[in-house]
């Protein structure tokens, strides 16, 4: 499924921990995800798409960088996230 304002507005509303929430730690992760299995499937087929392959890393990084804060602040909330999303295995 291709990620448009329609797929972020679902992630949003799966993810969200109160009502208005956009911005948890969370959502972010949450959309992040997304971003990073369309770039995958995207590399799959172009392999040689060097700066896509480059912003893939980026999200990576930014990802990681959300999962270690919420891990610090919040053990719980990061392994049920990790659950959710089913990632790091």
């Amino acid at each position: 499924m291709p990620f448009n304002t329609k797929t972020k507005k679902q992630i949003v509303k799966d993810f969200a921990t109160s009502k208005n929430d956009t911005g948890s730690v969370e959502v972010q992760c949450a959309v992040l995800t997304k971003k990073i299995d369309n770039l995958t499937e995207h590399l799959k087929n172009h392999k040689k798409d060097h700066s896509s392959r480059r912003g893939l890393l980026i999200l990576v990084g930014k990802r990681r960088r959300l999962l270690d804060y919420l891990k610090n602040i919040s053990n719980q909330r990061y392994e049920d996230l990790i659950k959710k999303l089913d990632i790091r295995k």
